[in-house]
């Protein structure tokens, strides 16, 4: 045989190899991204993903869809995902209740946090500021708990329904102080709020973006944040540990997570493209303005801190008697 074909033959059988050797994810992403919401469009959890989805595109070069199925608190979503193929290109969006707080208030969930997904990254979280009608007189959180305890059950707090983290932090709260505060569980935040500007109800759990508003309008008082440490949008307000109220440092939060088994070199770009979004100043300014603080964690990160957290909700379910409507 002739050298120079032999050289032609021996350069191609190389380089076949080294393409058989080479992982399938090396050109990853090579097409769209679907990112699932398991609830309806133009709800918080939605008007985050189309957020990142914008700078997202532009990190990885191809296109960011949004995609929702929602139902049942966001397990439809979730189970969804949870099925799809583990090649990075089906991703969840997902929030506190879907990730920590279903797993321990579902009996019959069909999937696992921790065994049916793999984390991608955490983007934001939400502190939780505790708020007060203006007509009730207290202005600590000290006076409140006094207030409680002399008169047990004769105060009341709404939330945005039975499960999620605007009943279970009041019930937190009631825990850490040893107070009687009778729940009233609403449909969202919207009514809840209504009924708090209106004195129906007087004391809510809710994010701090949203409860700053009225706070600053003088319609609400805030009495503490949850968290480690103070809120740039209510800077007077203490966190509750440095009054000390144990056990109140929770938080909520939004993150992205992707089919278990998904490559680790997909994960890893993923993660990374998360990061460098999150980087971007215009971005860092709406989400803000949208009421979540961007927050993030890489793969590694994001999955310590969802085994932390379980057992916090997993509890706060349990002493609180949650049940689903």
């Amino acid at each position: 045989m002739h050298p120079t074909r032999r050289s032609t033959r021996a350069l191609i059988a190389a380089l076949a190899t080294i393409a058989i050797a080479a992982p399938a994810s090396a050109a990853f992403p090579d097409r769209p991204i679907k990112i699932i919401v398991g609830f309806t469009a133009g709800g918080p959890l939605d008007t985050h993903g189309r957020l990142l989805a914008d700078k997202l595109q532009a990190v990885l070069g191809q296109p960011i869809v949004i995609d929702y199925k929602a139902g049942a608190g966001g397990t439809v979503g979730a189970d969804f995902v949870a099925k799809s193929p583990a090649d990075g290109y089906t991703l969840m969006l997902a929030n506190t209740g879907v990730m920590v707080i279903n797993p321990a208030i579902y009996p019959k969930l069909t999937y696992s946090t921790l065994k049916d997904f793999v984390p991608i990254a955490r983007t934001a979280q939400q502190p939780l500021a505790l708020i007060v009608n203006t007509s009730l007189p207290v202005n600590s959180v000290q006076e409140l708990v006094a207030m409680a305890k002399k008169s047990p059950g004769k105060l009341n707090y709404g939330s945005a329904g039975n499960g999620g983290s605007s009943h279970l932090v009041p019930e937190m709260f009631k825990q850490a102080t040893g107070t009687f505060i009778v729940h009233i569980p609403y449909r969202g935040s919207a009514p809840a709020l209504t009924d708090l500007l209106a004195g129906q109800v007087q004391m809510m759990a809710e994010s701090i973006p949203l409860a700053s508003q009225y706070v600053k309008q003088g319609k609400l008082r805030a009495l503490a944040i949850t968290g480690r440490e103070r809120n740039a949008a209510l800077p007077g307000v203490p966190t509750f540990a440095e009054i000390g109220v144990k056990g109140m440092d929770v938080v909520g939060f939004y993150g992205v997570m992707a089919p278990a088994g998904t490559p680790k070199d997909v994960v890893a770009r993923l993660s990374d493209a998360f990061r460098q979004a999150l980087e971007n100043p215009e971005l860092r300014k709406s989400m803000t303005a949208q009421g979540a603080d961007p927050a993030y964690l890489n793969s590694e990160q994001f999955g310590a801190y969802l085994n932390e957290q379980m057992p916090v909700w997993a509890k706060a379910v349990k002493d609180s008697g949650a049940k689903l409507d």
